[in-house]
């Protein structure tokens, strides 16, 4: 077992039979696409582009065995544990550690609003006492726009200090760098073996240059190739490389990036099942999915045009 590997993870999009069951093989098969074709060197499942928290707890805890069924390596793969009551996000984590995969990421209790860093505290406390692994590697998830529980600086620095290499890392999901770096002063980031990700591929050369270990995207899902051609561009190509990367951020940004991201997996894929979304989240209606198609379309052009 061993940490996450640094780089570049798509927050992976989840896949619903239709009885609203989470198609397993179709997941461990799209995961495949992203970390080759893809442009990804490892997955994020069952966060919250992935629908985690509208995924079933039978569904979440049989996940992880699947995974190392078909062979994926621990250090490419972080799931979503996070819950609001403490045992649930036990017994999550259990299930992905049992199955071989150490790296999970877990969201704070977002249910009560206003926790103290007391409180927060108690809860990862809770979770690492009682999976009480040395194995673990947990990544906090800062996501205050959805979960409307931030974690502080203080809070995260508290936690890596009283347990050292359990607290593995953070994704900084707020969209603002600012903040993914004061995360990182106050733990040293990569140089601190504390393990910081912003969510927006916009960002990944900042991140890098700001000593993050990388980043974890929704629009990776789509759009990791692209970033991964920027990451290997030099000169003058990576910089126009990376304002495609820029352009393809925005395009994501201006739809429902779940409902999006569903959906231009069902083109390339030729499977309308793909738009199948958790309630309360929907599909995109008709007027998206025209504007999305004109969007993607522009995207490629101009990239093509470029090369």
């Amino acid at each position: 077992m061993s940490k996450a590997r640094r780089g570049i993870y798509a927050a992976a999009v989840t896949p619903f039979d239709n009885q609203g069951r989470v198609d397993a093989g179709k997941l461990i098969a799209y995961c495949r696409h992203l970390v080759s074709e893809g442009g990804c060197d490892g997955i994020a499942p069952t966060g919250t582009t992935g629908e985690g928290n509208s995924i079933a707890a039978k569904d979440r805890l049989t996940l992880p065995a699947a995974f190392a069924s078909a062979g994926f390596a621990a250090d490419q793969v972080i799931f979503g544990t996070g819950a609001c009551a403490a045992d649930d996000a036990v017994a999550y984590t259990r299930a992905s550690l049992e199955a071989g995969f150490p790296n999970v990421l877990v969201l704070p209790p977002f249910y009560y609003k206003n926790p103290s860093d007391e409180g927060l505290h108690a809860y990862y406390a809770r979770l690492i006492d009682r999976v009480n692994s040395d194995a673990l590697r947990i990544y906090l998830y800062h996501f205050p726009q959805m979960s409307m529980t931030p974690l502080s600086p203080t809070l995260v620095a508290g936690l890596k200090g009283e347990f050292g290499p359990i607290i593995a890392g953070l994704k900084d999901s707020s969209g603002d760098f600012s903040q993914s770096t004061a995360f990182v002063d106050a733990t040293g980031g990569i140089d601190g073996d504390f393990d910081v990700y912003p969510s927006s591929e916009a960002m990944v050369f900042d991140a890098l240059d700001a000593k993050c270990a990388g980043i974890i995207s929704g629009s990776t899902n789509a759009f990791g190739d692209i970033v991964r051609t920027a990451l290997t561009a030099s000169g003058d190509n990576r910089e126009q490389a990376f304002e495609h990367v820029k352009a393809a951020r925005a395009t994501a940004a201006k739809y429902p990036l779940m409902a999006a991201m569903k959906q231009l997996e069902a083109w390339r894929t030729g499977d309308e099942s793909w738009t199948r979304m958790a309630p309360p989240l929907v599909a995109l209606n008709d007027s998206q999915k025209a504007a999305l198609r004109a969007d993607l379309d522009a995207l490629l052009s101009a990239r093509d045009a470029a090369e």
